[in-house]
């Protein structure tokens, strides 16, 4: 499937026409006239046929996200030069994983610490 049928899909399937297409792709500081979009959606063996390169199928989606979701809204308490991140921690430290000393872990450490009146296994000669 090549760009041009998934952007004609997508054109059938959310209804857009083609000034509503440029629209979006304006969204994204992506400019493409009325006849350039026409081209794309002509069938492959007409002689104006243009094929659709992937920075215009690129630009589309990511105008057409704005277009469904809103544009994005600025992180609230961050710093503009760099984002503040979580502490190194990873999830399983957070939920109990094996990355923490559980309880049998502690019984096992404690029972290594304290002699052992038990006698090792004996021979069976």
């Amino acid at each position: 499937m090549t760009n041009n049928d998934i952007l004609k899909k997508l054109r059938v399937a959310l209804q857009l026409r083609d000034d509503q297409i440029i629209d979006i792709l304006k969204l994204v500081d992506f400019n493409v006239s009325k006849s350039e979009l026409g081209a794309i959606f002509r069938k492959e063996d007409h002689p104006n046929y243009q094929p659709c390169g992937d920075q215009l199928l690129r630009n589309f989606l990511n105008g057409l996200v704005i277009h469904m979701r809103g544009p994005m809204e600025p992180k609230k308490g961050l710093s503009s030069e760099k984002a503040q991140r979580p502490s190194t921690s990873t999830s399983r430290d957070r939920d109990g994983g094996r990355d923490r000393e559980d309880s049998r872990d502690r019984e096992q450490s404690r029972d290594r610490n304290q002699p052992d009146d038990r006698r090792p296994f004996k021979d069976k000669r």
